[in-house]
């Protein structure tokens, strides 16, 4: 099939004239995906901030010491078991067998190197903050590689379990599997399952174990799907949420995932009406999380904190001050606060948020701005980085278990204690500190009201009914290795 350019709403069109019922393609033929983002799927993570559709392909054709199953829990990959030694510094990973796509052994040498530079060199990562704690990555022997810490972290595994963490050489950045590239680049990567070492000779994969991946608009996958020209659709975000229903799937194919992370409002100064928590807060108590996630999506989870639960902290997720206030009150308390700061600086109070672009955002925009002019509040939209905004739209699933990133990440203009506390608690010497720090830092960031929890990030995939093994999951991530029950 040639790849779709038609105008979205054109695409719209052609979805429901030729679509057909849920699960229609056959299980006989190849998986064929469309991972939302570039067609330009094969690029170096080192010096490339991956979108969806690259990290996909990455992490088909790519492992690292450890990666995710279908629930988004760690499995073996290039390290067939491994230990962690004094109190979480220590990582010591103990290889399997596994080849590159020309039959040649992969070894920890070349494993080592690659960890290096993806450390060293990966600054546009969204893991390069992160990676920072790493001091040193050494080969032990041919088989055992040990990672060492200048602080304990008990999530490291989550972090190597990341496609930016994989390991791989050559133009392609092929790697040692799950899958081998067949063909690729004109319409797509044509991959197929990659052989286990050890295994003995097997017999070729059958046509349904091949899978076609693609990176595309999130109109131009949703048309494919509906069109019957493809299993699955990956990485969908609030942005194109609205564009199903318009393309009219069924919803026995939609699935969400409970991801995990930061959906809302950071404050990106503190001057004139932000100047002080009370009126921070005020922003907070326009919004009614339930009322707008239902609106938009019925199974779409609110959040009022910014920690979803105690993760590694040393107490439950801090209450923002806003939150002592019964829900009933709370919009009239906003107003109250409004008309406060008009006495003394009269005129419209305006407000300007950065959001993405995209249907999705807008559905957003319309409640946001309802909700703030209801309190008094003359709102205005941005796109994202525009430096007129007040406040930015923050919208990422956590990539590890930790208090820390989701701290890290809500700090765009918090106050100077706070910034000082999560940075304790990024360089804490033992795990009884770095617990306390999070702890404190949450409480002192929910207090300051520096960022407006909204909701859970909104994460969803169409799934033909062939694809029985997708299953949704925290971290919002779903292997091409197991979509299909073995």
């Amino acid at each position: 099939m040639p790849r779709l350019r038609l105008p979205v709403f054109a695409l719209l069109l052609t979805a429901t004239a030729c679509g057909g019922p849920a699960g229609q393609r056959k299980d006989t033929t190849p998986v064929v995906v469309s991972a939302i983002g570039s067609d330009a799927l094969l690029v170096d993570p080192g010096t490339t901030a991956l979108d969806t559709a690259q990290a996909v392909a990455l992490a088909a054709t790519a492992q690292g010491l450890v990666r995710f199953d279908r629930t988004g829990q760690i499995e073996p990959a290039l390290a067939e078991r491994w230990a962690v030694f004094d109190d979480a510094r220590s990582y010591i990973f103990r290889l399997g067998e596994a080849t590159w796509p020309d039959g040649q052994p992969v070894t920890a040498g070349e494993i080592v190197r690659v960890l290096r530079r993806a450390v060293a060199a990966n600054t546009k990562s969204r893991l390069a903050p992160y990676l920072a704690v790493i001091d040193e990555i050494v080969e032990m022997t041919p088989q055992v590689i040990e990672v060492r810490l200048k602080s304990p972290r008990p999530d490291l595994l989550n972090l190597f379990a990341q496609p930016e963490m994989a390991v791989f050489r050559g133009r392609n950045f092929a790697g040692s599997g799950p899958f081998r590239i067949v063909a690729g680049k004109r319409d797509g990567l044509l991959l197929r399952p990659a052989e286990e070492p050890g295994e003995g000779p097997r017999a070729a994969p059958t046509p349904q174990e091949y899978v076609r991946l693609r990176g595309e608009r999130a109109a131009a996958a949703i048309a494919r799907f509906r069109a019957g020209a493809s299993d699955l659709v990956l990485g969908g975000s609030l942005a194109d949420w609205p564009i199903i229903e318009a393309a009219g799937i069924a919803p026995e194919n939609v699935r969400l995932d409970s991801a995990l992370g930061l959906f809302g409002l950071a404050m990106l100064h503190r001057e004139g009406f932000l100047s002080t928590p009370q009126n921070r807060a005020a922003i907070a108590m326009a919004f009614d999380r339930s009322a707008i996630t239902k609106a938009i999506a019925p199974d779409w989870s609110a959040a009022e904190t910014i920690l979803p639960a105690q993760m590694d902290s040393a107490a439950p997720p801090a209450p923002g001050s806003w939150m002592t206030v019964a829900p009933d009150q709370r919009r009239a308390l906003a107003r109250q606060r409004v008309r406060e700061w008009q006495a003394v600086h009269p005129g419209p109070v305006e407000i300007t948020l950065a959001l993405p672009s995209g249907a999705g955002a807008t559905l957003l925009w319309g409640h946001l701005a309802s909700a703030l002019i209801a309190v008094g509040l003359t709102p205005h939209r941005v796109g994202l980085g525009d430096p007129r905004a007040d406040l930015a739209l923050v919208d990422d699933v956590a990539p590890y278990d930790s208090g820390r990133w989701y701290l890290a990440n809500a700090c765009r203009a918090c106050s100077e204690d706070t910034a000082t506390l999560i940075a304790a608690a990024r360089d804490a010497p033992d795990l009884y500190n770095r617990t306390h720090r999070i702890a404190e830092a949450d409480a002192m960031l929910a207090s300051d009201v520096a960022f407006i929890p909204l909701a859970q990030p909104l994460r969803w995939s169409i799934v033909a009914l062939r694809l029985s093994n997708w299953q949704g999951n925290a971290r919002a991530w779903h292997p091409l290795n197991h979509l299909r029950k073995q």
